[in-house]
């Protein structure tokens, strides 16, 4: 039979409305499931890891993603799928740092959680894990049907790496501006095959070490040279996320420049993504990024922020040398960028 292993983190889909405090307050998953009669109607198995106390996902940091990640090692011969419930605020960052993390993957890993508590009369709670945990279940003759980090919410499945929380109020809370969803859910669960990744023929293999000795420069009208200083001597860093205009477009102001050009010579990797939700960085399209491949800035693509952070702690925590990271950063390893 079929087996699917909920790793419960915590978020609002784990909050209930207590009427003595008159707030909302954190429950196992007992609770949850007691909510939730309709599980046991899946038709397949499935067992609960609890993990630590029930955590709110502002305060989510690698560490957790290790314990994450090493969950899912420690469990994977025994399961055939893994739904993660999170909060949804930092989703994207943890399906992004796993998706790098768990090299040939050729599972379902489905990260979901909701606007509203499980508790509330209108939540979506119910439907989203309901879902994910058929996600994570469903196969392909004898392989998944989706080996990969996933996100669910709202009837929409989505390459994990590929997302982003837009909204803090719809019930559709993410999109994947450029990537097609994986699939729709209405009276079936539609999959699109042709945008899931493939099943990996190489041996699974869990990434622990991440290097968060980064930093990030998001530019903006008026930036003075003194914040842009400021932020390139941070003490300790090793890479930086530059936020450009439009394309991967930045000012050509001569210290601009130079403050970039002094970080690249000191050995610091500068990678460019665009502060735009959809479109791609193009590196020389513009006089105004031309100089940016000049001096030895790399290209981000059209990498989400939540990629490009995760990406970034994930192969400088490889042992790599400065021009082996640059070139992975420009090159896709899980689906997460588009080279244009």
């Amino acid at each position: 039979m079929t087996r699917v292993l909920i790793i419960y983190t915590g978020g609002t889909v784990g909050m209930i409305y207590d009427e003595k405090t008159r707030a909302l307050r954190p429950i196992g998953f007992s609770e949850i499931r007691n909510s939730m009669p309709e599980l046991y109607r899946l038709g397949f198995e499935f067992m609960v890891h609890p993990f630590r106390s029930p955590l709110d996902s502002s305060n989510m940091q690698p560490d957790v993603w290790v314990e994450i990640a090493e969950t899912i090692e420690n469990t994977y011969e025994f399961y055939d799928g893994f739904v993660i419930l999170h909060g949804s605020d930092t989703m994207s960052f943890t399906a992004s740092a796993l998706s790098f993390m768990l090299e040939n993957l050729g599972k379902p890993v489905v990260l979901t959680g909701s606007q509203l508590p499980i508790g509330e009369i209108r939540t979506d709670a119910r439907e989203n894990i309901i879902t994910a945990m058929e996600i994570a279940a469903t196969r392909s003759g004898d392989k998944a049907l989706v080996p990969e980090v996933c996100i669910y919410f709202d009837y929409l499945l989505f390459r994990g790496n590929r997302t982003k929380k837009y909204n803090a109020e719809k019930f559709e809370a993410f999109y994947s501006m450029n990537y097609p969803s994986l699939a729709e859910a209405g009276i079936d669960i539609k999959f699109k095959t042709q945008y899931i990744a493939p099943q990996s023929g190489g041996p699974f293999k869990v990434h622990k070490n991440l290097d968060p000795n980064i930093t990030v420069l998001k530019i903006f009208p008026g930036i003075t040279q003194g914040t842009v200083q400021g932020i390139l001597h941070t003490p300790g860093i090793r890479g930086v996320i530059l936020e450009t205009f439009g394309s991967g477009n930045a000012s050509t102001a001569k210290w601009f420049i130079q403050c970039l050009r002094e970080a690249v010579d000191a050995g610091i990797i500068i990678l460019d993504i665009t502060q735009c939700d959809g479109g791609s960085v193009e590196m020389g399209r513009y006089e105004t990024s031309k100089y940016l491949a000049e001096i030895g800035i790399t290209s981000g693509f059209d990498m989400t922020f939540e990629a490009a952070i995760t990406k970034m702690m994930y192969l400088l925590g490889q042992g790599l040398s400065n021009p082996e990271v640059k070139a992975l950063l420009e090159t896709p390893l899980r689906g997460e960028l588009t080279r244009v």
